[in-house]
């Protein structure tokens, strides 16, 4: 067998498709391996780039891949979707991982620690939760109108209402809807209580973490933010400068431009979905609550005065990141005195 170079892995629940490269392009096989057989076969080859897409699984493989010595590399996949040459199928696109990572100008995703991964996927539960909490709300009180009690909107002011006014509608409906209310009532209070448990857990595990004691200290970044960006980009060494930070996370104009001319649409919506939405919250409480002394909000209040809101709020969204990269590359506190108008 001809000495392989690069394996590209096309990873799945049970069935893996491996394909070896030599280092001139030549495929020297393309086969299917079950899950308990991978790490046996890539233990028999010699030391040599792997590349994954990052997909599912794609971290933990990629550490153990690591530990054993492989230099292992994760590219998102739609930059590996133009090296498919004919129809998908396994064995396509595992060629098309190979020759994906040999590209120079291939853009690698960071493969994360089990501590990052484990905090990310409590982020993912009490987002999962909020969206519970919402629907369970909604059903709530579209129940009640049907009878014609209207509860108010918001979820502060509905909990109020339900301690301190729902009392005076119960009787007005039915014995079975109140029992139904009871039970809603009740499901809303231990969603509410895991929701703090897994903030309280959050917080604690990214407490000792010195990057998020310095994201803290950024106007518009909270402890659930904070810690969503030490456990998604780490370090920020990934990213060349601030701009590609805010790229990543579709927080830049969508471009389409040609012949010189350019052309420039709304925010491209590329990235973590989860991190733009913190970051854009974080930048609604800024603009909402403008603090004088800082200087960011000069800024703020000029762009305020010549567009609307919302932009704003998506722009300083994109100076949060930006910010958020330099403190995270140089290991800088943030210093409101040096951010640029």
């Amino acid at each position: 067998m001809e000495k392989v170079t690069t394996l590209g892995v096309d990873l799945a629940k049970t069935i893996f498709q491996v394909c070896g490269m030599t280092s001139h392009g030549k495929v020297v096989f393309n086969k299917k391996l079950r899950r308990n057989q991978f790490l046996k076969f890539v233990c028999q080859l010699p030391k040599c780039t792997v590349g994954m897409e990052a997909c599912s699984s794609s971290h933990y493989w990629a550490r153990e891949l690591i530990k054993l010595g492989y230099d292992a590399k994760l590219m998102a996949p739609q930059f590996v979707k133009p090296y498919v040459k004919t129809n998908k199928n396994d064995a396509a696109d595992a060629q098309a991982i190979c020759e994906a990572v040999t590209r120079p100008s291939m853009r690698f995703v960071d493969v994360k620690t089990d501590m990052q991964q484990a905090l990310l996927l409590l982020h993912r539960d009490r987002s999962g939760l909020i969206r519970d909490r919402t629907s369970l709300v909604n059903r709530l009180r579209a129940s009640m109108a049907e009878f014609g009690v209207i509860a108010p909107q918001g979820i502060n002011k509905l909990r109020e209402w339900l301690v301190h006014d729902y009392g005076k509608f119960e009787d007005l409906l039915p014995i079975p809807m109140q029992h139904q209310v009871k039970r809603f009532s009740d499901r809303l209070r231990l969603i509410d209580n895991d929701i703090k448990t897994l903030e309280d857990e959050v917080s604690f595990h990214t407490r000792d973490d010195k990057n998020y004691e310095r994201l803290l200290k950024i106007p518009g970044v909270g402890t659930l933010t904070a810690s969503a960006l030490v456990a998604t980009i780490g370090s920020a060494s990934s990213f060349k400068n601030g701009r590609q930070l805010a790229a990543w996370l579709g927080l830049v104009p969508r471009q389409h431009s040609s012949g010189g001319k350019q052309q420039l649409f709304g925010i491209s919506k590329r990235g973590d979905v989860y991190l733009r939405t913190l970051l854009i919250h974080g930048a609604r409480a800024m603009v909402r609550h403008l603090n004088p002394r800082r200087q960011i909000s000069h800024w703020i209040n000029q762009m305020l005065s010549r567009t609307h809101k919302n932009k704003v709020i998506v722009a300083v969204a994109n100076k949060i990141a930006r910010i958020v990269w330099a403190v995270m590359h140089k290991e800088v506190d943030y210093d409101d005195a040096c951010v640029a108008s």
